[in-house]
C-alpha cells in the first residue's frame, strides 16, 4: 500500500521526500530508502529548492542501485552547499580543504628544516636518521597543485559551519 520501503519510519507513514511533497509514499519510491521519515524531509527540502524534486528522481533512478545511497548523499551534500554558498558551493569546501592541505604541508616542512638544524648542531654524533633521508626538504615535492577534477574528492557533509571556510 503507502509502505515506503527502508526509509520510511512505519509501514504507511511517507519517506522524507514524500513527506515534504506532502504525497502518499508509493512502495516503488525511489527516495525512500534515502530519506528517512524522521529527518528526510529536512535534507530533501534543500535538494528540492536546488535540483527539483524530478530532476533528483530522474539523477536516481539512471543510477545503478547499488550506488543510490551515495548518490542521495552527495546530492544532499551539494544542495545544502549550494544554500550555503550560492556562487561556489560545495567547491568553496575543496578549495578550504587544499588550502589546509598546502598549510599542513608547509609546516611539516618547516618542521623537517628545524630537525636537521638541530642534528646539523648536534655535530657528527647526531648522525643521520633514516626517517629524514626518505622525505626530501624541497618545497617542490609537496605539491599542492590539484588535478582539477573536484569529483575525485570526497567532502562529508556535515563537518563544516556555515561560513567557516575561507575563499
Amino acid at each position: 500500500m503507502a509502505s515506503s520501503g527502508s526509509g520510511g519510519g512505519s509501514p504507511g507513514s511517507p519517506c522524507g521526500a514524500c513527506k515534504f511533497l506532502r504525497r502518499k509514499c508509493a512502495a516503488e519510491c525511489v527516495f525512500a530508502p534515502h530519506f528517512c521519515a524522521e529527518d528526510g524531509a529536512a535534507q530533501f527540502a534543500a535538494i528540492h529548492k536546488v535540483f527539483g524534486a524530478s530532476n533528483a528522481a530522474k539523477l536516481l533512478q539512471q543510477v545503478a542501485p547499488a550506488d543510490r545511497s551515495e548518490a542521495a548523499a552527495t546530492v544532499t551534500y551539494e544542495a545544502q552547499a549550494r544554500l550555503r554558498d550560492p556562487i561556489y558551493g560545495c567547491v568553496a569546501h575543496i578549495f578550504a580543504l587544499q588550502q589546509q592541505v598546502a598549510s599542513l604541508q608547509m609546516q611539516v616542512l618547516q618542521a623537517k628544516a628545524q630537525v636537521a638544524q638541530t642534528m646539523a648542531a648536534a655535530g657528527p654524533q647526531g648522525g643521520s636518521s633514516p626517517l629524514l633521508q626518505r622525505w626530501p626538504l624541497e618545497p617542490e615535492s609537496l605539491s599542492t597543485q590539484s588535478s582539477g577534477c573536484y569529483s575525485d574528492m570526497y567532502c562529508g557533509f556535515g563537518d563544516q559551519e556555515e561560513g567557516s571556510y575561507t575563499r
